[in-house]
């Protein structure tokens, strides 16, 4: 069996004291999306994938002393622990955060699934998360949701949804399910829209949220001439362009950096809107197709089979 570690996932898969947390900002400026059951998710969230465990807890505080509520995390990333750790520190009413995880494919099945949900419960010392999602759509996954949606019946999760399902699966699963998805959670970035997806997620009400948004730097993303120019009008940078591309066309977003000043500067998305024009040019970068793997790919389906 092949070996795996979540510094390698990514490219295949797709994201102190209470005292230390006094002066936690409360002035920033969030938008909102509402889901198909009524749950308010905050359009911009902080993501945790490849942050090393031992590393968690602190960049986690950080992001919410600067503003982030929603955390975004999976059982893969090997790093639920530190979410759980920042949430008991933050000094924040549980309910004031939106805490997300997924459930991997060497859990899937109910009887996998359901011991998994209680699993992560623990590590993120809760008694709910906010948004559960199937993390890939390979295994039992059919079994996985039939889980989910018993954990969302018992209140063990606010919203549940699925994650990296393309059209046509999550059309299959969102047709056959009891709880349509709340979250369809997958590649998306200036390089890939995802205009189809979109199309079919608004016909079933699912709401599109993006990983990697930032394209992991590939296509020499930071130097793309056209978002360089438009964040120079507004005196912001590539990335914060980027972000309010996507945020203007309605998709929730999880940036990952565990510095400090990146965290801020994600964050400051809300005080300026590109033009329809500008939105535009921006959508003419769109190159319908993955930077990183294709669920259709037969090499691909392989490599998840090896890992399990």
């Amino acid at each position: 069996m092949k070996e795996w570690n979540t510094k390698s996932i990514f490219h295949i898969m797709h994201g102190s004291g209470k005292s230390g947390l006094r002066n936690i900002k409360e002035d920033k400026t969030m938008d909102y999306v509402t889901l198909n059951n009524g749950v308010k998710m905050p359009q911009l969230g902080y993501g945790v994938y490849q942050t090393p465990p031992e590393e968690t807890e602190r960049c986690v505080l950080a992001a919410i002393k600067n503003g982030y509520r929603s955390i975004d995390t999976a059982q893969a990333y090997g790093n639920e622990e530190g979410v759980g750790q920042a949430i008991v520190k933050c000094d924040l009413p549980r309910e004031e955060l939106f805490i997300t995880t997924k459930i991997w494919i060497s859990n899937a099945g109910y009887e996998k699934a359901k011991a998994s949900i209680e699993e992560s419960l623990k590590k993120l010392k809760t008694d709910y998360v906010d948004l559960l999602l199937i993390h890939q759509p390979f295994g039992d996954y059919y079994g996985t949701y039939r889980a989910m949606e018993e954990a969302y019946k018992a209140g063990k999760a606010r919203a549940i949804g699925v994650s990296n399902f393309y059209p046509d699966r999550y059309i299959d699963i969102a047709h056959f399910a009891e709880v349509v998805p709340a979250v369809n959670q997958v590649e998306t970035h200036v390089f890939q829209q995802q205009k189809v997806a979109r199309e079919y997620l608004a016909k079933y009400h699912t709401q599109i949220m993006s990983w990697g948004p930032f394209a992991e730097g590939k296509n020499d993303f930071f130097n793309t001439p056209v978002l360089k120019e438009i964040g120079a009008k507004y005196g912001k940078s590539v990335a914060q362009v980027a972000l309010r591309f996507l945020l203007q066309n309605g998709v929730v977003v999880i940036p990952k950096s565990t510095h400090e000043e990146r965290m801020q500067e994600n964050f400051n998305v809300f005080d300026f809107v590109l033009t329809d024009e500008e939105m535009k040019q921006i959508e003419t970068l769109d190159t319908g197709k993955s930077l990183f793997f294709s669920h259709y790919s037969p090499e691909t389906v392989e490599w998840f089979m090896s890992i399990v």
